[in-house]
């Protein structure tokens, strides 16, 4: 140990001794100290050890960041051109919801080098606005139930009424059919029309794409539809997952500029909580228990955490300077809310950096307060996981503070 790290060391301990405190445990330490302890990767600071510096510089350490993230952990998506997509509307309702809203389905299909993949995205627009309606787009991993398009059947995991009530547009898809969450070897759904066929002696690169990173590509194929239709305002669009969801609309944001808002609603391990001193799931646990989700890179840091090059700060950071929710629930010790939080204040420089406020405090988020001042909202909600009502109505409230003053 060098001079200067023994001499810091002793300057600290004398603080303490002339406070008459014992040194602050992991439980009770501020967040800022609490970062610091995990040896995070340096946000801020170019592969090459240059120091980021404000302004212009950040696009590049952003386009290195991603390339790190689809190398190391997401995989690499294909791309695709204008051409590539196609829509078709397979219904159109201009007095849904008892004329408060226009229902379109629509089919949105893309051409890959081995077939068509294609799913249906189902949005509501409010009618009583003279103009184009800000939009969060909801990836569902969960069953249909959840998006139906009568609304006969009802849910609080898309409430589309009180989104519509509130003048914001609800649009939403189902993730199983962009791609299976199921272990399918990539023979289906969009890996299957882009993919390279597995069982004839090929194998996938070890920074192919995986399950998450399709359902993020499909966000943006819904984006795609989404800005060119009439009564959505293309400059106010949000992705917005649960859970597993909530790790493909933080991919989806970070990787696709044109989405002026992520939200994360407990996405935990490989979302947004920090993977470095986090309780609850783990990498190895995740990849083991779903192993089509992330690349297969990924699987290499089982057990290996503090080998990562980059930690889930540097995806959240991503979204800056555009806007970022992240939402915890208290009682959600798998997702671990903690490190939900640590994530979103270690990624706060980046915002700082483009001259904007991130998370708009530096303490711990009291439960059921939510934190709006910055461009990074976050709240922790009494109970356990899940996405209520609540959470969407605190997004909403995070909304109307940045697009509808």
């Amino acid at each position: 140990m060098s001079h200067t790290a023994k001499s810091a060391i002793f300057s600290v301990a004398l603080v303490f001794s002339a406070m008459n405190l014992a040194p602050l445990s992991a439980q009770n330490r501020p967040p800022a100290l609490e970062i610091a302890a995990r040896k995070l990767p340096p946000l801020l600071q170019f592969s090459d050890g240059a120091l980021v510096h404000p302004g212009a510089q950040w696009p590049a350490r952003r386009d290195e960041i991603l390339e790190l993230l689809a190398r190391e952990e997401y995989g690499r998506s294909p791309r695709v051109t204008p051409q590539n997509v196609h829509f078709e509307v397979l219904e159109r309702h201009f007095e849904a919801l008892g004329g408060a809203a226009t229902l379109k389905r629509v089919r949105i299909s893309v051409d890959g080098p081995r077939g068509v993949s294609a799913f249906e995205l189902v949005l509501f627009t409010p009618n009583k606005r003279d103009r184009p309606a800000p939009t969060l787009l909801l990836i569902s991993h969960r069953g249909k139930n959840n998006l139906d398009p009568t609304r006969t059947q009802k849910t609080e995991f898309w409430p589309v009424e009180e989104l519509i009530a509130r003048g914001y547009g609800a649009a939403a898809f189902f993730a199983g059919d962009v791609d299976p969450d199921e272990h399918d070897g990539f023979q289906n759904g969009a890996h299957g029309a882009f993919d390279l066929v597995l069982d004839g002696g090929e194998k996938r690169a070890p920074d192919a794409w995986g399950t998450i990173a399709a359902w993020s590509w499909g966000a943006s194929r819904a984006l795609d539809y989404l800005e060119t239709d009439w009564g959505v305002d293309r400059e106010k669009i949000g992705v917005i997952g649960h859970s597993r969801g909530g790790k493909a609309a933080l991919w989806a944001g970070a990787g696709d500029a044109r989405f002026a808002l992520a939200v994360s609603n407990c996405s935990g391990n490989s979302g947004a909580a920090l993977s470095r001193g986090k309780s609850g799931e783990t990498i190895r646990q995740i990849n083991e228990k779903f192993p089509h989700w992330f690349a297969a890179n990924y699987h290499r840091y089982n057990d290996r955490e503090a080998d990562l090059p980059f930690d889930q700060h540097f995806l959240l950071a991503a979204m800056a300077p555009r806007l970022l929710y992240v939402v915890s629930a208290q009682d959600d010790e798998w997702a671990y809310p903690k490190s939900e939080f640590l994530g979103a204040l270690a990624a706060s420089p980046a915002w700082e950096l483009n001259g904007k406020i991130g998370l708009k405090t530096k303490e711990w988020a009291q439960t059921d307060v939510p934190l709006h001042g910055g461009n990074i909202g976050y709240h922790r909600r009494s109970g356990g996981h899940g996405m209520t009502l609540p959470d969407w109505g605190r997004v909403m409230d995070f909304c109307d503070f940045h697009w509808q003053q």
